[in-house]
């Protein structure tokens, strides 16, 4: 039968964007759907609107670490109906581009939400967007879902009290109390933010360190940077209930210790696919735990012509994975070629002040594998002797011993991910410690550290299967 399109993408993120568009410079015929924000969670309630922000708390650091330069300023106040408001004009300006992007492309965009009918019918409804809109009925060849995830909370006794990251780039004024769960990425980032804005702030996780999943040195290096910005951490804490007092009073009772009083209670507790509404039991399309689509090494679903890309399918949650795995399946289906892409090698960061930064294995991670050689460096960069600043930056990296090979680079300290970008290269490259050892550093620099670190730190022997997990 005749479709409508060639391929239809349900979603208008970035990695539903790059699949549309290189799916039509090769000449497909395509179409994009979105139901709420052009350019999905990372421009709009993500990775960008975040960093702004993240920059916006950092001024006032700035400024106290001025005097010891000479400078005499003096902290000011800050405005946060301002900050938001930049902030949404500069959000806004990058949806136009997306929508210009698609439509250049010759994409066909649908504004509304899209509704499986069966494995090639999709209806598509009102959504936020456009709730006005008549249902349409469009057939694919191909669909390509590619709508992100949505925050996950605890069903706990007052969680209608709380918000998540959603609500917490929109808030009309910014809370002089606040107590964030959660240890991941976007618990300490928002912890830093309200933090650098002049907020007081509690910060709850579970673990025994923030940042599960990252070497242990650098969580640790960040527990003690997480200290020195005033935040109060409840470590080995999870929260059992939230009860309001007030208008903009709560108290947030955690399993170990005394309740917590804050003015807002910021939920990030991680994220779920956003399935919910798709219809996919309507195609067959089989879902796992967490309502993750599974997928296999092409990206197909459990049904022949549909397609799961980016954090529904919750592989790697990151921005440029989503981007990498959208043009890779637009070219697996309408060219002859494939671009590779180096998945085990993503370098990742998180922005807290100072950011933490990362590409490869961890130490554990490694030592599963075989024997390595550790190089870790503390030391208190230029700027902040001067300045005043206790804070300290962290490096390491992880050698495989036998071949010598980098397996994994870590930092925590300024400019972290822009440094980190250029080791993810060498990393990928499977350059060895010798090589890095023969490339001569940019003096004065923090990054140079990298290069000169000659003397190994310990030596971490393999460990046994079923230990260190």
């Amino acid at each position: 039968m005749p479709y409508d399109f060639d391929l239809f993408v349900i979603g208008a993120g970035s990695g539903g964007v790059r699949c549309a568009r290189v799916a039509a410079s090769h000449g497909a015929r395509v179409a994009v759907a979105e139901s709420s924000h052009w350019g999905g969670t990372c421009v709009n309630l993500g990775c960008v609107p975040k960093k702004l922000m993240v920059q916006a708390s950092e001024y006032g650091r700035w400024v106290e670490d001025s005097h010891g330069f000479g400078w005499d300023t003096q902290p000011g106040h800050h405005d946060w109906a301002a900050l938001i408001a930049a902030k949404d004009r500069e959000i806004s300006r990058l949806n136009d581009i997306y929508v210009s992007m698609l439509g250049n492309a010759g994409v066909k965009l649908f504004t509304g939400h899209a509704r499986f009918e069966d494995a090639h019918t999709l209806s598509i409804g009102p959504s936020p967007l456009d709730p006005d809109a008549a249902p349409r009925r469009i057939t694919a060849q191909r669909i390509v879902i590619a709508v992100g995830s949505t925050p996950f909370v605890p069903d706990i006794p007052g969680i209608e009290h709380a918000i998540t990251s959603d609500q917490a780039f929109h808030l009309p004024e910014r809370p002089e109390r606040v107590c964030i769960v959660g240890g991941g990425y976007i618990g300490v980032e928002f912890a830093g933010i309200f933090a650098g804005l002049g907020s007081s702030v509690d910060l709850v996780y579970r673990p025994h360190q923030p940042l599960r999943g990252f070497d242990a040195d650098i969580r640790s290096a960040l527990h003690e940077a997480i200290d020195l910005r005033g935040i109060r951490q409840h470590r080995g804490n999870t929260p059992t209930a939230i009860t309001r007092r007030g208008e903009r009073d709560f108290a947030v009772t955690l399993s170990h210790g005394e309740p917590i009083e804050t003015d807002c209670v910021f939920f990030a507790t991680g994220r779920r696919p956003k399935v919910a509404e798709l219809g996919l039991e309507q195609a067959g399309v089989r879902t796992v735990a967490g309502g993750r689509i599974e997928v296999n090494r092409h990206s197909q679903t459990s049904v022949e012509g549909i397609y799961a890309i980016g954090d529904v399918t919750n592989r790697l949650n990151l921005t440029p994975v989503a981007i990498a795995e959208g043009h890779i399946l637009a070219d697996y289906l309408f060219a002859d070629h494939i671009r590779e892409w180096s998945f085990a090698t993503t370098p990742k960061a998180v922005f807290f002040s100072p950011p933490v930064s990362s590409v490869g294995l961890t130490e554990e991670e490694a030592a599963r594998q075989g024997a390595v050689d550790i190089y870790l460096s503390r030391f208190r960069p230029m700027r902040n002797t001067l300045g005043g600043s206790p804070q300290r930056t962290v490096m390491k990296l992880v050698v495989d011993q036998e071949s010598q090979k980098v397996l994994g680079a870590h930092m925590l300290g300024d400019d972290a991910p822009e440094i980190m970008q250029g080791l993810a290269i060498a990393v990928t490259a499977g350059l060895t410690k010798q090589d890095w050892d023969r490339t001569i550093g940019i003096h004065p620099t923090s990054a140079e550290e990298f290069v000169t670190m000659r003397t190994r730190t310990r030596e971490t022997p393999r460990t046994p299967p079923g230990k260190g997990a």
